[in-house]
């Protein structure tokens, strides 16, 4: 068992495109790729979605985002973002919460879609994961971006979170 990180996924929404510079011609192109890349998680496996899951508006937008939904492997959590709307809390998911504190191996993690500026247990190596600012930035003294516009639009596992966190902090520039 694994826990995957990931955020801003914005399935079915196609302002998203240009808002963000993302590189697909469609929204169905958007969401195939992403789904594609979250195939990387088992079906054992924690994703933590940290909020901006999808925009479902209407009845048929809310059966393709349950299509999408349910295509994704793993147990589904949602740390609530700003567009998280009824239809997509709604969901499935293992667990819906607005800001979370994990242990993932031996790393304290507090998770939220939102930049904070502290939190729990900072000064002794917590991290803290976020989402929101999409491509802004990729984070801080040990805070980093898991969207997808800051990871190739694919989930990340604590291995990686710790790297590119050490990255930030030796102040080196990250790279998609």
């Amino acid at each position: 068992m694994a826990n995957w990180y990931t955020a801003d996924l914005h399935f079915n929404h196609g302002n998203i495109i240009s808002h963000c510079g993302r590189p697909f011609a469609s929204v169905e192109e958007m969401d195939n790729h992403i789904l594609q890349r979250l195939q990387c998680v088992n079906k054992e496996d924690d994703l933590w979605v940290l909020g901006d899951f999808a925009f479902a508006r209407n009845a048929a937008s809310r059966r393709y985002v349950a299509e999408i939904f349910e295509a994704i492997p793993g147990r589904k959590h949602l740390i609530r973002g700003n567009h998280d709307h009824k239809s997509t809390v709604k969901l499935p998911w293992a667990s819906v919460q607005d800001l979370i504190e994990i242990k993932d191996q031996e790393q304290n993690l507090v998770l939220c879609h939102y930049p904070l500026v502290s939190w729990n247990r900072e000064r002794y190596g917590a991290l803290h994961l976020f989402g929101h600012v999409h491509d802004e930035f990729k984070g801080y003294r040990g805070a980093l971006n898991v969207g997808v516009d800051c990871c190739n639009f694919r989930p990340i596992k604590l291995r990686e979170v710790q790297f590119r966190t050490a990255l930030i902090e030796d102040g080196v520039v990250q790279r998609n």
